[in-house]
């Protein structure tokens, strides 16, 4: 979508807010013994409390409010019952639908005592999707922010899985444009003052991944680890406003 006036910014920011409270909550919740499911119960309660629904429940077929996706699970991991345990790798993929707009973002948190591959995992995770939200300007196009993501992940000697995609929100959780994790700057659609988009990249060491049994969980081919980023903001002239907040 395009914000057209300061209504729907208010409405966005609020949603953002309210998005962002939820999901540091769970992340200060994650512990050692504790289970997705309980994270997912968690959130659950606090939509209720909040008044909003889960936005991830408009998508046909996915049940819960959450995405929690723990070390080789890459994305899309359903939440089960299996404890954290020690150096665990945890995305927690999270949004809301508030007054008909909807918010999606992600962060990545370690369990206990991280090894130093998996630090230098999120540190290369988070700094590919914040130099793809520095592009995301007025001007530019979905490529520059493409080529931000995947520069910064190669420049780390990692890749980005290239079958999932950045992505447009509004009133509808996946919207135009969207924006691949890897290309060429100067290329893809034009970024236009106003459009709301969540800027996302998942950053791997093995660019193979398959759909486990439960037809979500994407895993990667070789057991290794990966880290996910994702902020939602409106582009300006000046900048990436973001909405979701930083952990």
């Amino acid at each position: 979508m395009i914000v057209k006036n300061a209504k729907q910014e208010r409405l966005l920011r609020e949603a953002g807010k309210i998005s962002s409270d939820i999901l540091r909550t769970l992340g200060s919740n994650i512990d050692i013994g504790i289970t997705p499911l309980q994270l997912e119960e968690l959130a659950q309660r606090m939509c209720k409390e909040y008044g909003v629904k889960p936005s991830f429940m408009t998508v046909p077929g996915y049940n819960y409010a959450t995405c929690i996706s723990v070390n080789d699970c890459i994305l899309h991991g359903i939440p089960n019952d299996t404890p954290f345990k020690e150096s665990d790798l945890v995305k927690i993929d999270f949004g809301i639908v508030y007054k008909r707009f909807c918010t999606d973002h992600c962060w990545t948190w370690g369990v206990g005592k991280m090894t130093k591959e998996d630090k230098r995992l999120m540190e290369a995770g988070r700094e590919a999707t914040e130099n793809g939200c520095k592009m995301a300007i007025a001007g530019n196009t979905t490529g520059d922010i493409s080529n931000a993501l995947y520069s910064t992940a190669t420049k780390y000697g990692y890749t980005t899985l290239k079958d999932y995609v950045a992505h447009g929100i509004g009133k509808t959780l996946h919207e135009r444009p969207q924006i691949l994790s890897f290309g060429e700057p100067g290329t893809g659609e034009r970024l236009k003052n106003g459009m709301v988009v969540c800027i996302e990249c998942q950053v791997v060491s093995c660019p193979d991944t398959h759909i486990s049994d439960n037809g979500w969980d994407i895993m990667s081919s070789d057991g290794s680890n990966g880290s996910m980023y994702e902020y939602m903001g409106i582009i300006r002239e000046k900048g990436f406003d973001k909405l979701t907040e930083s952990f």
